[in-house]
């Protein structure tokens, strides 16, 4: 054990954050601490660290171990480099270094028992040196700031120019290189794009100490971790296995303890029948054995009813009119800022039903081709065409939709004129805003707040083509697991850019990757790109984080018609399935019509009803055989 927490309790106010908080970490071990927001993550690994004091419990660190901690919001001021800063986490090995070469001139110069004494000190620092991996510490910073997303010419850009962003990857590369035995990350995946993660993933599986990290990522979660903290109402639990077995334990918990507290519920209800029953026979026996059963009631351990996740957001998106087949398309799109060009010559179509995830590094272009999109911005060439009856659903990042003078309650009424009070209450009160919380001002809410009332307007819309900016950034895990549900239930079409890659995962049925200015098109989910992806470009296989070279790249890109030649293939695939599917339910409800009917006397009491139903289930066996084998097929 390397780090452990004993009976932490906190809370702020009447606010009980924390209560009894117990859990170990082991050396080596990767951990993650979950919970939705405002549960008290970021507040424990300040405790952790002495940034705060709990009411009562302590933190244990192992003797000699060393802590290091990353908190969400970095913003250091200095006139150093980006590469100077991460250089000064070196400076004993830089100090050492100097030593060792200033030893090598002396050296020269000296002979009998003073060059002796100077060899054998050059020998201990060398060994020292070589410890510290001095012979590759300039090369361990240029690796870590190129994992971070750092092109080698920001490496001279100045601290205090950079974006918060940027800082806190700073940040983050200077604890990195600090190596300290326990690495404590607060939401560290925020301000990366997809290569930096994949890169951060692999550092951390291969780190020789242990990991806490407190994220909402959930891919990032199975990739590296192997326990979940979870807190939950104050209370501190621990899960081993990744975030999807931590998922799995949770829902069977869960259940475990809605039954337990039902069944409690059903068992107090009746003693307290067979009390009133009892004491209404007006006996003294009975009277006796109704208070004997009282006292037992009493004594009874009452279990406290388990939280319930449909408390949670409650999204119904659905499209007011339905498109036509084509709802978007797209032919030779470009678009460049001066001499930076995003992209050229984009191609490309979506389908009605299709969710497409529009993925790629930061500065690619993502945002602006949803922008041209959606008439914020022009293209520089090329034209986009909508389809027939197709209306538009926007959600933009930054929340430039909403008006930051006006209440909620005025954003909802303005947009949508018709709707009464009742109802514009009840669609807040579906994103957590109820009471009173109506009435603040868009200005005055957190970023996760705004996205909510953007989701709600969103909602209202009953627009059939979402187009999505980022539309899980500042919602908590359960949120974001309710807004996939929406999605992949809403029957219209849905285009949007997402760094997160298990919300990809769990709603794309098709990826556009933006890379060299190019798309490249995969039919399926984020696993299926992973592995296509690694399939035309060994090189990214082996270099976690790395694009494609050109060539796999170009490999790798369908051209106009073979896009439509896949989709069409796509197509008659589902066409297919969905067509096995109705003959395989009718059969079924045939074959049971079928059993009911022999189970009637006039039926089985004639022979001849009898073979004639037997053979057509005879029949309906065979054709369902064959369909059953067609489905796994397609499916």
């Amino acid at each position: 054990m390397i780090l452990a927490c004993q009976g932490i309790c906190q809370s702020f106010g009447t606010d009980v954050i924390l209560k009894d908080a117990s859990f170990h970490i082991e050396e080596r071990e990767k951990a993650a601490i979950v919970g939705i927001n405002g549960a008290g993550k970021s507040t424990l690994l300040k405790i952790i660290v002495h940034e705060l004091e709990p009411d009562s419990g302590q933190v244990v660190l192992a003797k000699g171990r060393t802590l290091g901690y990353l908190a969400q919001h970095q913003a250091p001021e200095s006139q150093r480099t980006i590469y100077q800063e991460l250089l000064e986490v070196k400076r004993d090995v830089i100090v050492l270094e100097e030593r060792l070469r200033v030893l090598e001139q002396e050296m020269k110069e000296l002979s009998g028992d003073r060059l002796q004494t100077a060899l054998d000190t050059y020998t201990r620092l060398s060994h020292e040196f070589e410890q510290k991996n001095g012979y590759a510490y300039k090369s361990e910073i240029t690796g870590v700031l190129k994992g971070l997303g750092f092109t080698e010419e920001e490496f001279e850009k100045e601290i205090n120019t950079l974006s918060g962003g940027q800082k806190t990857r700073v940040s983050l590369g200077k604890l990195l290189l600090s190596r300290p035995d326990v690495i404590l990350l607060d939401e560290p995946t925020n301000h990366l794009d997809m290569a930096s993660i994949a890169w951060l993933e692999t550092f951390l599986l291969n780190y020789d100490g242990a990991v806490v990290i407190v994220a909402h990522d959930r891919y990032f979660l199975n990739r590296v971790v192997t326990k979940i903290i979870e807190i939950d109402n104050g209370l501190v639990m621990s899960f081993q296995g990744n975030y999807s077995d931590y998922a799995g334990k949770k829902s069977q918990l869960r259940e475990a303890q809605m039954n337990a507290w039902l069944n409690q519920q059903k068992e107090i209800k009746h003693q307290e029948e067979v009390i009133a029953k009892l004491k209404s026979f007006n006996r003294e026996k009975s009277i006796r054995r109704a208070e004997s059963r009282e006292k037992l009631l009493d004594k009874m351990e009452v279990l406290e009813k388990p939280m319930e996740v449909c408390s949670e957001m409650r999204i119904h998106l659905e499209p007011e009119i339905v498109s036509g087949n084509d709802v978007l398309t797209v032919e030779g799109l470009s678009k460049a800022f001066g001499p930076l060009s995003l992209f050229r010559d984009l191609n490309f179509e979506i389908k009605r039903g299709e969710r497409v995830a529009l993925i790629g590094n930061n500065g690619t272009g993502k945002t602006t081709i949803l922008k041209i999109l959606n008439g914020l911005l022009d293209a520089d060439h090329g034209s986009f065409c909508l389809g027939t009856k197709v209306k538009i659903g926007y959600y933009d990042q930054e929340h430039h939709v909403l008006h930051m003078e006006k209440t909620l309650f005025e954003e909802i009424s303005d947009t949508y004129p018709g709707l009464d009070n009742t109802k514009i209450r009840s669609t807040l009160a579906a994103f957590l805003f109820t009471g009173d919380d109506v009435f603040k001002r868009i200005g005055d809410l957190s970023g996760g707040e705004r996205g909510r009332v953007s989701l709600a307007k969103l909602m209202l819309s009953e627009a059939n083509f979402l187009i999505l900016d980022e539309p899980t950034n500042h919602l908590d895990i359960v949120s974001k697991e309710i807004l996939e549900d929406a999605l992949n239930r809403y029957t219209g079409t849905v285009l949007y850019v997402s760094h997160d890659r298990y919300f990809i995962n769990t709603t794309a049925t098709r990826i556009l990757d933006l890379t060299e200015r190019q798309l490249v098109n995969y039919i399926g989910n984020y696993d299926y790109y992973l592995e296509k992806r690694e399939a035309l470009s060994p090189a990214s296989a082996s270099v976690p984080g790395a694009q494609a070279d050109s060539e796999a790249a170009s490999a790798g890109k369908l051209d106009w018609k073979q896009q439509k030649e896949e989709q069409a293939r796509i197509r008659k695939r589902e066409n297919d399935l969905k067509k096995t599917e109705n003959e395989i339910f009718d059969l079924e409800t045939r074959d049971q019509e079928i059993d009911e009917l022999l189970t009637r006397e006039e039926i089985y009491t004639s022979t001849a009803e009898c073979l004639k139903l037997h053979q057509e289930k005879e029949a309906i066996h065979k054709r369902l055989e064959l369909l059953y084998e067609a489905w796994e097929s397609l499916a």
